[in-house]
């Protein structure tokens, strides 16, 4: 994770110098203003991942001698039964509609989103998946 964050590190920073020397050039503030966020997201994400790495075990990708095979492992939890996202889908689905047909049918995709983000929430929170 270290790489990862020098390497967002040095990003933020080309990021920063492409900003000042578009800004001061072009004399135009959206493109200007654009490449200033996408240098305070690249030094969010690198200190993030900096910061992190200090407080983790180093991985197979901070070792210059490692192999494919000992990144290999568990990558974590995913649910293998939720129905969930199909509500969330459905749901952004009409509104990414509603740009098209009008802004009223909104406001029958937030009853989908908002189901579907409680119930992915709390999902493993009762019935019989309760304990995982």
């Amino acid at each position: 994770m270290k790489i990862q964050g020098h390497m967002f590190t040095w990003l933020a920073g080309f990021i920063l110098l492409a900003a000042v020397v578009y800004g001061v050039w072009s004399k135009e503030p959206a493109g200007t203003t654009a490449l200033f966020m996408a240098f305070a997201l690249s030094i969010m994400i690198g200190y993030y991942l900096v910061f992190t790495a200090r407080r983790v075990d180093t991985g197979a990708q901070d070792n210059k001698e490692a192999d494919v095979a000992d990144d290999a492992g568990e990558l974590g939890f995913f649910s293998p039964h939720s129905w969930q996202p199909l509500s969330l889908g459905f749901g952004g689905a009409i509104a990414f509609l509603s740009i098209a047909i009008g802004w009223w049918l909104v406001f029958f995709a937030i009853p989908f989103i908002a189901l579907g983000v409680f119930g992915w929430v709390f999902e493993y929170y009762r019935g019989a998946d309760q304990n995982q």
